[in-house]
């Protein structure tokens, strides 16, 4: 038996040469991260978004590759949980080695994996997705940048829109998460200092079976609509199905969360016409975003014109041109690299301009991404301005209407 012991060693070590070796060879390709909530409440909504992010990788080995190498994105599921997410992004930075994260998409997995790993690690975040007002103020040690506006934006955006349309009181359910409490929080505010009245504010916990007796609670009050912030297949879906069948709200204001496919197909696209109206960012609408219509209009990768598609693709269009210009996978250099790609002045570069990026960035020359979204001018804390819509469902559709700009 022991003249067999320097054999296995032998046997031993050249698989681990092989397995090193090998690990080597894959690692040589450009490896990012994305931090992505495949399942739980928002998967519906976050599959479509990494399918666009999948797409500009595609583009991006397509026309060369970052650095002449071949970009392999990475995934992590976070389920749309804080600790999921912590852990995911441990994995990412510290086992697959990633030079930088196109994520997290829920903000409740987003804040967490960027103070607590991301942060410490000094590797780039770009969220496509997280909207929370918190992220703003965030001690993330300058990592995390979104595509996305801040909720600040879009709870003043639904405010105005309300009262635009003479609705001067509602009643309001917000799920108790980041995301919910900071949308509700933007909301409130804006809402009553335009003259609006809350009859009912309650905050409630997802995953609920029954919010009936909440529901009674909040139509007490008298408000014939009720602003939902919440996921449109998860606790969205149950109170409105349940708001509907008890005959206690019958009309519904809500935002991002709500715009998914689950909603239609829970609640039936004939139930919501007149019903609901919505508030989502959207893309501006400019020359990129005909190229970016141009180039996936008719695509299978992903449904063209789901919520936050456009941002998905920008958010990973945004992280290899940092990685490009840095011209290496150092971390740090990326992350101080990510402003000088996104932001004026420099030559305009777009959907479909990867190699022109390229050959900018080689030349010297600097450039200004102008994305599928819109303009991503990153300020400070990492956030853009807020371009947002209404929409709402007609003839069993979504309809979506022109955008509005909010500065910051």
């Amino acid at each position: 038996m022991q003249k067999s012991y320097p054999k296995l060693v032998t046997s031993t070590a050249l698989c681990l040469w092989l397995v090193v070796s090998q690990s080597s060879a894959a690692r040589a390709d450009i490896r990012i991260g994305s931090l992505s909530a495949l399942t739980g409440p928002a998967a519906d909504l976050v599959k479509q978004v990494f399918a666009a992010e999948q797409a500009a990788i595609d583009e991006i080995n397509s026309a060369g590759g970052i650095l002449g190498q071949q970009a392999t994105l990475i995934s992590a599921d976070t389920a749309c949980n804080a600790q999921v997410g912590v852990d995911a992004a441990n994995k990412l930075v510290n086992v697959e080695q990633v030079a930088a994260i196109v994520g997290g998409t829920c903000s409740g997995e987003t804040i967490p994996a960027a103070s607590n790993v991301a942060g410490p690690a000094g590797v780039l975040m770009v969220s496509p997705v997280s909207t929370s007002p918190e992220i703003t103020k965030l001690d993330d040690k300058g990592v995390l940048f979104r595509v996305v506006p801040s909720d600040n934006f879009q709870g003043i955006y639904m405010a105005r829109m309300l009262l635009s349309k003479g609705i001067t009181k509602v009643a309001l359910t917000y799920v108790n998460n980041d995301y919910g409490v900071g949308l509700a929080e933007a909301f409130r505010t804006a809402y009553l200092a335009g003259g609006g009245t809350i009859a009912g504010d309650s905050v409630h916990e997802d995953k609920k079976e029954s919010y009936r007796a909440e529901l009674a609670t909040l139509a007490g009050g008298g408000a014939q609509t009720l602003v939902l912030f919440a996921i449109g297949d998860s606790s969205g879906l149950t109170i409105m199905r349940q708001s509907l069948e008890s005959g206690l709200f019958e009309k519904f204001a809500v935002a991002d969360g709500m715009k998914v496919s689950a909603l239609l197909d829970g609640i039936g696209a004939e139930n919501l016409e007149g019903r609901i109206i919505g508030s989502v960012p959207t893309a501006a609408v400019g020359p990129q975003s005909d190229r970016f219509k141009e180039l996936y209009g008719h695509t299978d990768k992903f449904t063209f014109g789901y919520t936050f598609t456009a941002q998905g693709y920008d958010a990973a269009m945004i992280t290899a041109l940092a990685i490009e210009k840095a011209g290496s996978t150092d971390r740090r250099a990326i992350l101080n690299a990510v402003r000088d790609v996104a932001n004026a002045p420099g030559e305009v570069v777009g959907p479909g301009d990867w190699a022109k990026a390229v050959q900018l960035i080689k030349a010297g020359k600097d450039i200004n991404y102008s994305g599928a979204a819109g303009d991503h001018e990153f300020d400070e804390n990492g956030d853009i301005e807020g371009v947002f819509a209404e929409w709402t469902v007609k003839s069993g559709e979504v309809v979506v209407s022109p955008a509005v700009a909010l500065g910051r």
